[in-house]
């Protein structure tokens, strides 16, 4: 059972631990069995965790004496402190819990069924983007005489040319750059394993070029793409990059660019689609581009409209 915690269940709840052997596998299976997603795991770990640690907290004696309104008071403190699609995630996480744990047998009823979350109505991306002069002047600011800057400047073009997603992106191996009549290609792993594959922009094929050519990963296909560097020796590992690496990086690329938006990994995937979108693009093509499922979770990638807004605010002439 501790083999299992290491993949990304929490440590077992008190609650959890003392309905007995058969409640603590089934709590650990759907962590292990149940989630495939390792962000979405550690979310709904941590939210578990928390929920049950705090039942015990107020006096809950088993988690089959668990009752809507111990989900409702527990959602309604989290409103205090947490955004709204924060707490909506931490109550779909007990939810889908308890309906494991439901079907295994383990508890009568989902206390959360009938709890309603927050409201949180979403029609544009909270996700700082970049203007065009910005991430062309971003780009062209990396020094790429190092290894560093041959990835980084590979990095981040990937996301602005391929609208590729940072996961995605630390995702590729090596052979996932590839020629395809007489073009530069690109193979992502999408959100449920989906395979996604693009042609690369002309910047983008000189970037990753002088990448795989500059850091010498031509000769090793299955290893990583985006790689670690090792500590005092300037050259590539063969460890992934993480996400906290990537956006440390990416924070410190923009401040040495003279930028002062608060970038994310997610802002250049962002600024690559209104770019588009702003060039002629379709709202149709972007979708397909981004491996997006409809053109609704493309609409709060574009924005086009936060430049309307600043001209309309300029005419308040006083």
């Amino acid at each position: 059972m501790n083999q299992l915690v290491s993949i990304g269940a929490p440590v077992l709840p008190q609650l959890v631990a003392i309905a007995g052997e058969r409640a603590s596998m089934r709590f650990l299976e759907f962590f292990a069995a149940n989630i495939r997603n390792p962000h979405t795991r550690r979310a709904y770990a941590r939210a578990a965790e928390d929920f049950l640690v705090w039942c015990t907290s107020v006096g809950v004696p088993s988690i089959a004496s668990v009752q809507p309104v111990h989900v409702a008071t527990w959602i309604e403190a989290g409103m205090r402190e947490l955004a709204a699609p924060s707490v909506k995630q931490r109550l779909a996480a007990i939810r889908h819990l308890f309906d494991w744990l439901v079907t295994g047998q383990i508890v009568p009823v989902n206390p959360a069924g009938s709890v309603r979350g927050p409201r949180h109505v979403v029609t544009v991306g909270q996700t700082p983007v970049l203007d065009p002069a910005e991430a062309r002047a971003l780009l062209d600011s990396i020094d790429v005489s190092t290894h560093a800057g041959l990835r980084d400047r590979a990095l981040i073009g990937l996301m602005v040319y391929s609208f590729a997603r940072i996961g995605a992106a630390l995702g590729m191996a090596v052979e996932d750059v590839y020629t395809q009549n007489r073009r530069l290609w690109v193979r992502l792993r999408e959100k449920g394993g989906k395979r996604h594959a693009m042609p690369c922009h002309h910047n983008l094929d000189e970037y990753l070029v002088a990448y795989l050519d500059g850091a010498g990963l031509r000769d090793d296909p299955k290893g990583p793409l985006f790689r670690t560097i090792g500590r005092g020796t300037g050259k590539l590992t063969r460890t992934v990059l993480p996400q906290a690496n990537a956006y440390a990086m990416i924070r410190r690329r923009a401040d040495a660019a003279g930028i002062a938006t608060k970038l994310g990994n997610h802002s250049f995937r962002a600024t690559g689609i209104t770019a588009y979108l702003k060039n002629g693009g379709t709202l149709e093509k972007a979708a397909a581009m981004a491996n997006h499922a409809s053109t609704r979770t493309t609409q709060l990638y574009d924005r086009r409209r936060d430049e309307v807004s600043l001209d309309e605010v300029e005419r308040i002439a006083i």
